[in-house]
């Protein structure tokens, strides 16, 4: 039997009618408890409060890295030859294909020899001359020597006779000279490979008259090994000669590059030379490394991605998606004792496995945010759960 409605307790007056029939229907104090427990509000909702944003954090990677300085470097080759004639005379005969690989000794160009080989002829006729001229003095001498022991004849005639043989003999070392010059310009008529490598395209054809020493002929470029070229700052150096001193010698720093279209450090050399002196206009000092290239894939004139390695150091890591910008630098979150987030400027180095190397701004003891970073703002609290950073940089929630 339903209770008397004139019965219903004052406190669900003006409620809903939805209220009213329960006030009806259940019993009086169980309806006034859900009537009190439905007009009382929650007290965080009703101060608009949201949860505490969560983060991971954990304390930087510390341990021992290779160091590598990276650089823009431009390949070139190991050896530029600027071929030109020794002789002057006409183009006879072109013998490479433009861009071919030749070897050391290999003909390139033949000049017309005909003028060169008539030289030669004139040179060994005038051998012969001077040959028979010291042939007569020797013996005029030989016959005046007697003469003049034997006072038949004046010691100025000997005197003569000594000279004319003295000159004929000279005439000889003129003449084979001359003879040698002859045969050494006739060789050059045959342009020659000084050394292996490839050759680029010709730049006379047959028939066209070239100078001595002035007419370029062609270049040949020894592309194996190159080198690789690039300008290092001051502080690279001086980083770099701090760790010579402690026994590292040129030819034993490695140093490993990448083309423009590479992700890897694939090709590897080792550093050759280091100039003397800084460019006063830059403020940079040139090196060099060798690279072998026997499948002569690295061209001359590229731009490739070179990193120099400049010893062993330890250093605190970080994932490289922890760092943030400013106007002020790069910098890293973290999480100070109280919950509060603190930004720190650092100074950064090279990645290495993946994480970034922190070189200042950071202590081993600081908790650095690695997960929810965008919950996280500077001076706001924040909830943290503990992670850990390995050699990868994921880090994950403990």
């Amino acid at each position: 039997m339903l209770p008397d409605p004139r019965k219903v307790p004052v406190a669900t007056k003006g409620k809903s009618p939805w209220l009213g029939w329960l006030a009806r229907t259940l019993p009086a104090p169980a309806t006034l408890a859900l009537v009190a427990g439905a007009s009382l509000p929650d007290p965080a909702l009703a101060q608009g409060v949201p949860p505490t944003p969560s983060v991971v954090v954990a304390t930087p990677l510390a341990r021992q890295v290779t160091e590598w300085d990276e650089h823009t470097a431009r390949i070139e080759p190991s050896a530029r030859v600027e071929i030109r004639p020794r002789v002057s005379g006409q183009v006879a005969e072109v013998h490479f294909r433009d861009g071919a690989l030749v070897r050391t000794g290999d003909l390139l160009f033949t000049i017309d020899q005909r003028p060169f080989r008539i030289a030669v002829e004139t040179a060994r006729a005038e051998l012969a001359r001077n040959e028979a001229r010291l042939t007569l003095a020797e013996q005029q001498v030989q016959r005046y020597t007697p003469l003049v022991q034997q006072r038949f004849a004046p010691e100025s005639e000997m005197d003569t006779r000594r000279s004319s043989l003295r000159e004929a003999q000279a005439g000889i070392a003129a003449a084979r000279a001359a003879l040698h010059q002859a045969e050494l310009e006739l060789e050059w008529t045959e342009i020659r490979a000084p050394r292996p490598g490839r050759i680029s395209d010709r730049r006379v054809d047959a028939g066209n008259l070239v100078q001595q020493g002035t007419t370029l002929m062609t270049v040949l470029l020894t592309l194996d090994p190159v080198y690789a070229t690039f300008d290092a700052s001051e502080a690279q150096y001086l980083r770099f000669a701090r760790a010579a001193r402690g026994g590292m010698r040129e030819s034993a720093v490695t140093v490993q590059l990448r083309l423009l279209d590479e992700t890897e450090f694939g090709h590897e050399g080792r550093l050759e030379f280091v100039d003397t002196a800084f460019d006063a206009r830059s403020g940079t000092i040139r090196g060099r490394a060798v690279l072998p290239n026997p499948d002569l894939f690295l061209t001359p004139g590229s731009f490739a991605r070179l990193r120099l390695q400049s010893g062993e150091t330890p250093a605190l890591m970080v994932p490289d998606a922890a760092v943030t910008a400013d106007q002020s630098g790069r910098m890293l979150l973290t999480v100070a004792s109280d919950g509060t987030v603190a930004p720190r400027t650092v100074q950064l180095g090279p990645l290495v496995d993946g994480l970034r190397v922190v070189r200042s701004g950071l202590g081993p003891d600081d908790r650095v945010i690695i997960g929810g970073l965008h919950r996280a703002r500077p001076g706001a609290k924040v909830a943290t759960e503990q992670g850990r950073i390995g050699p990868s940089p994921i880090a994950a929630a403990q």
